[in-house]
């Protein structure tokens, strides 16, 4: 991970830092249990935006955090993340076919494999971040931290919230379909935040700033993401478009519509630029971070 070409963007280089990382980490495919392995490394290797290590990394470098010190929580959380859509895509869950335009897990394996191996991603994603190189008590907090944005009162908790409003999209109020994607989709986006922060040592108002261009892009993130299975086409996406409107799900566009969609989006836009106004040029790979996020096509 030392050999990254420093003339290439900071966001290009923590990108292959990650990929780099992942292929080190993940079991080998020929070492047993293979078939799980093999599952694990077809759930995290076959690319992806990076935005939670991404986040991780320019959140740290902008308070003066060495790339190694961020290694453990950048991939940690693109560990839970692979582990968070292997299960979504399940049969009881998501029942998708494709995933970054190959077959999900559970179709290219079988439905028990996918489980083990978001079941192991999990675990590994811990095990990665329990041996940071960082201080014991930055160490449990960020154990804490991502461990609260992947349970009840996070990711997991979104994904029951989704199901149950699954078929009831209707009858959903905006500030519930807001409640669901922030723990579904922010929660996780906002840890990554976070674990950057706690790695380099943020003080509370600083933080505070950061919480809040965290909230906006996790909900901005959704916002785009209901919008793209709308407008959007499988080939583009690299996943099935059009299936929420299909299984009903609660999604804005369906909720208040496509314009109104739209100028959310914006206000968004507006929330996150002034959530990092004080940090100033600093925080430029943050806020292009944000601007990714609404701007992108997949």
């Amino acid at each position: 991970m030392d050999r990254i070409p420093t003339q290439a963007p900071v966001t290009s280089q923590w990108r292959l830092r990650i990929d780099v990382a992942l292929e080190r980490t993940l079991p080998p495919a020929d070492e047993a249990p293979q078939r799980l392995h093999a599952a694990m490394r077809h759930a995290a290797l076959l690319g992806g935006k990076r935005m939670r290590p991404l986040l991780v990394y320019a959140t740290g470098a902008a308070f003066g955090a060495e790339a190694a010190l961020l290694d453990a929580p950048a991939l940690a959380v693109e560990l839970i993340h692979a582990y968070s859509l292997v299960h979504d895509d399940l049969p009881a869950m998501d029942d998708d076919a494709l995933r970054r335009g190959q077959p999900t897990v559970h179709v290219a394996f079988d439905e028990a494999t996918a489980i083990l191996a978001g079941d192991a991603l999990q675990s590994l994603a811990f095990a990665t971040l329990a041996q940071a190189p960082c201080g014991a008590e930055a160490r449990i907090a960020m154990l804490q931290e991502l461990a609260l944005a992947t349970g009840s009162r996070g990711m997991c908790g979104g994904q029951a919230l989704d199901i149950d409003a699954t078929g009831a999209a209707q009858r959903l109020r905006v500030d519930e379909l807001e409640r669901l994607h922030a723990l579904k989709t922010g929660a996780l986006l906002r840890a990554s935040v976070r674990l950057g922060a706690i790695a380099a040592g943020v003080d509370a108002a600083a933080r505070a700033s950061l919480d809040r261009f965290a909230d906006a892009l996790g909900l901005a993130f959704q916002v785009r993401d209901d919008l793209l299975d709308v407008e959007g086409d499988s080939a583009t996406l690299g996943k099935t478009a059009g299936k929420d409107a299909a299984q009903d799900k609660a999604t804005f566009p369906a909720l208040i519509g496509v314009a109104a969609s739209r100028a959310r989006l914006e206000s968004l836009r507006a929330e996150m630029h002034d959530a990092l106004a004080p940090f100033g040029d600093r925080a430029a790979v943050l806020a292009e971070l944000g601007r990714q996020a609404i701007e992108r096509n997949r």
